[in-house]
């Protein structure tokens, strides 16, 4: 059988186009590990933040935020993105930055600051309030997609990492390791950190899709972090955290770049963490317990690619979604079906502007090796 539509990667970004495409469409998914998720999606941070990705990404959250809320993926946060004195600067620019983006962005006093991070250090007394942000159900969202795309009928194949892509007579012919071969008229590229090594095997140009590393540890706390603290974002980048029950989530918000791996956590990247950590809050660390990397894949301006190919024919871009790559899914799934199927916007992408995606945006741009 020849199927329709061969979508390659089984994470959020393959599992939630899948679903959207495969009430119209064969649909084959394919994944190279054991079982999908493995890599970003399941080592996710957990959490819709409007501000998060930067300006072109809200458009995509916020018409995701509806989905999540209606299926029950979200639970209230809050977002704090905090700084000192000499921020001031910047804070006044972050929030320039998304003037008219419908994004509610709130100042408080120090003395607000210091009640909801009550560990916070007095030094640390700028603040911008994010109301909208929530915690996301990450697995719960992704196996809400992979039930949605097997209960239309798409055939999911994990342990199938893939070798070959050859087009001929108008369809795909898709080797994996293991010697099986399928054919699909048309590929979708939502491999994440090896969106670049699916493109040279079809024989498309890569766009210079750079896997980051991102680390993260959980730190058990004296007293416990309250349910209700907020995610709590260095205005500057160089940490968030967030509670846990009662632990809490530490990042030193590293972007290390690396070749696509199974990324592992480096100690010295956690002790910057750490060292971040202690310089912003007095608050005691009694361990910590468990700690682990993800990675991150970035296209060059940081915007997600949305697209068919400009030069290889039937192959179609799903991939480059950053961090933001979760909390964008809906929409983000949404917009790729119609791009792939044909479709009209509906009241979800109305918004949007899908040319701001497409690949097509770097034919003209130098392309990374």
């Amino acid at each position: 059988m020849i199927h329709d539509i061969a979508v390659i990667g089984a994470g959020m970004a393959g599992a939630s186009l899948a679903a959207e495409l495969a009430p119209y469409a064969r649909v084959l998914l394919i994944e190279g590990e054991d079982v999908p998720g493995y890599h970003a999606t399941g080592r996710s941070a957990a959490f819709w933040e409007e501000c998060y990705g930067g300006p072109g990404v809200v458009p995509l959250t916020r018409a995701s935020g509806a989905y999540l809320a209606e299926h029950g993926f979200l639970t209230p946060r809050g977002a704090l993105y905090v700084g000192r004195a000499e921020d001031r600067a910047a804070m006044d620019a972050f929030c320039a930055s998304y003037d008219g983006t419908g994004v509610q962005i709130e100042r408080l006093a120090p003395a607000a600051l210091a009640e909801r991070v009550p560990h916070i250090r007095s030094e640390w007394s700028e603040a911008l309030y994010q109301p909208a942000c929530a915690d996301i159900d990450v697995a719960g969202l992704h196996q809400h997609y992979l039930a949605a795309a097997r209960r239309h009928g798409a055939e999911v194949i994990c342990r199938a990492r893939v070798t070959g892509l050859v087009r001929e007579g108008g369809a795909w012919t898709i080797t994996c390791e293991a010697g099986t071969s399928w054919r699909a008229g048309v590929i979708v590229n939502a491999a994440g950190a090896w969106a670049d090594e699916i493109a040279r095997l079809a024989g498309a140009a890569p766009i210079g899709i750079a896997p980051l590393r991102r680390t993260v540890a959980v730190l058990r706390v004296e007293p416990p972090a309250p349910a209700d603290l907020p995610l709590v974002i260095d205005i500057g980048g160089g940490f968030y955290f967030k509670p846990d029950v009662g632990r809490l989530w530490l990042s030193p918000h590293d972007e290390i770049p690396t070749d696509p791996c199974d990324a592992a956590p480096e100690e010295w990247d956690v002790a910057i963490a750490i060292d971040r950590f202690q310089n912003v809050t007095d608050w005691p660390i009694a361990a910590v317990e468990r700690r682990w990397a993800g990675l991150r894949s970035f296209a060059p301006d940081r915007l997600p690619v949305y697209g068919f190919d400009a030069r290889a024919e039937g192959f179609f871009w799903f991939a480059g979604q950053g961090g933001f790559g979760i909390q964008t899914a809906p929409a983000a799934a949404r917009l790729g079906s119609q791009l792939l199927l044909g479709h009209d916007p509906d009241a979800m992408t109305a918004g949007i502007n899908a040319v701001a995606y497409s690949p097509r945006r770097f034919v003209l741009a130098p392309q990374s090796a």
